[in-house]
């Protein structure tokens, strides 16, 4: 495929931590200007502001009261932030006065939520959405009044989704096409609001939590960027989680299925969802700290990183459960792995990880912690005629549990990789509880006990990643 010509163009994406008070944001704000290349910025909300924006809604829906000092700190910050930001003058009153309404809608919300005692998703997310238009408002305000042209822009207005309230599945082909119409004469530097969309019918909607990442990709594959920078507080995506590995390091280039597989599998640094608008448009995702502006990142893009290491890193899913469902009358019964995933998809459980044996004795499941119980339950209702016949002998549920996954390019053809992995394991006395291998050979995932996690990830780190 041929490279296709651009102009230049950048997409950058700053987080919350990046962006928590008005000094993070002057420092933002200078990353910001030192880019010559015409440029998009996506922010976050201030950090922390989205978990009191819900936890105000819950206070409300509940007939709790507190919710009114949740209310009061949000409004304290955003005019704090402003106030430290924006000289006195008119655009310091009309940028107050654009936040004061935004302020007075929320309260308004949130008191009809007490009264109706219900705050729905479609509710949640429109209360939500006020994190990313605050911060956005008082940004755009202090780099005009610093004077470097900037224009507010609600992605509201660009990012069309359907009415899945909580995490909308978004109609690539309109919003692309509003998203090229209203960037077309923006004046400076557009300043847009990660997370948050609208519907056809011009509900709020959102792209799931820390879904600004998502926003970005969007945005970016929208006006065909040269590259999308996602700036957060660390250095890049880390070969392992550095709380649990002291060992882990930045990798400094990752192929788009090493990404994909580490955001799945718990790499907090990358939103899942947000590669797939630039693989497609085949824009480069850089991930950058910050607070270290030295640090060169991770670069995401469709080449192949040449490395010597034959696994390129480690992520883990915690609080996971393991439902194991056994019978011999099992073999060779046609149709009942198809009854058991079609029982747990009506029942909204989320399938992590599969595992069969070749003998069809017994079937392996992984799911959230928290779906275990509501999944066992629907399986003993779905199937029981076959319990009853005695072939399905028994539905257990193991919980307590991690799962590791091995992920990288190299691992495919490496002839005794797995070997050495399950020794390191068992040198360390880690049990392995379930194994499955993906075909690509690029992942290999196991299930183990929670209290062994951080035995396992320094025990397999420092077999491939430290030697």
């Amino acid at each position: 495929m041929g490279k296709k010509k651009r102009g230049t163009m950048k997409v950058i994406k700053f987080g919350g931590s990046s962006v928590s008070d008005s000094s993070k944001i002057k420092a933002v704000v200078e990353i910001i200007l030192s880019s010559r290349e015409n440029r998009f910025v996506v922010l976050s909300a201030m950090k922390g502001i989205t978990n009191t924006l819900i936890a105000s809604a819950r206070a409300a829906e509940a007939g709790d009261r507190s919710y009114k000092e949740q209310y009061e700190e949000v409004e304290t910050r955003t005019y704090g932030a402003l106030k430290e930001l924006v000289r006195e003058g008119t655009l310091y009153e009309t940028t107050k006065e654009t936040l004061q309404s935004m302020l007075e809608e929320y309260h308004d919300i949130l008191h009809g939520v007490e009264l109706i005692r219900e705050c729905s998703l479609r509710s949640l997310d429109l209360i939500m959405s006020f994190g990313e238009r605050l911060n956005c408002t008082i940004v755009s305000a202090y780099m005009n009044d610093a004077g470097h042209k900037a224009e507010y822009i609600d992605a509201r207005e660009i990012i069309r989704t359907d009415s899945s309230f909580g995490k909308g599945s978004v109609d690539f082909p309109r919003t692309y096409e509003l998203i090229r119409e209203r960037v077309r004469n923006v004046n400076g530097v557009g300043i847009i609001t990660g997370f948050i969309a609208s519907s056809a019918q011009g509900f709020t909607t959102t792209l799931g939590r820390n879904g600004s990442d998502y926003t970005a990709s969007i945005i970016a594959a929208g006006v065909e960027a040269d590259v999308c920078e996602i700036w957060t507080d660390v250095d890049g995506v880390l070969t392992a989680d550095p709380r649990v590995v002291p060992g882990a390091k930045v990798i400094d280039q990752l192929s788009i299925e090493e990404a994909m597989e580490l955001s799945f599998f718990g790499a907090e640094v990358i939103h899942p969802s947000t590669l797939i608008p630039t693989v497609e448009k085949e824009i480069p995702v850089i991930i950058r700290n910050t607070m270290n502006l030295s640090a060169p990142g991770t670069v995401i893009s469709g080449m192949k990183p040449k490395r010597t290491a034959p696994i390129t890193g480690i992520a883990s899913i915690d609080e996971v459960a393991l439902i194991n469902v056994e019978g011999g009358g099992m073999i060779g019964m046609p149709g009942v792995a198809s009854r058991i995933f079609t029982s747990l998809a009506e029942e909204d459980v989320n399938v992590i990880m599969i595992s069969q044996a070749s003998s069809e004795h017994s079937i392996c499941i992984v799911c959230r912690q928290s779906e275990a119980e509501r999944a066992k339950s629907r399986l003993e209702k779905d199937l029981a005629d076959v319990i009853a016949s005695k072939r399905i002998q028994k539905i257990g549920v193991q919980i307590d549990l991690e799962l590791v996954a091995v992920i990288g390019d190299n691992m495919k053809g490496q002839v005794g990789l797995s070997g050495r992995l399950f020794s390191a394991l068992g040198d360390s006395q880690v049990n392995i509880l379930a194994i499955a291998q993906g075909s690509t050979e690029k992942n290999i995932s196991l299930v183990i006990e929670k209290k062994q996690r951080e035995t396992a990830l320094n025990a397999i780190h420092r077999t491939f990643l430290e030697s």
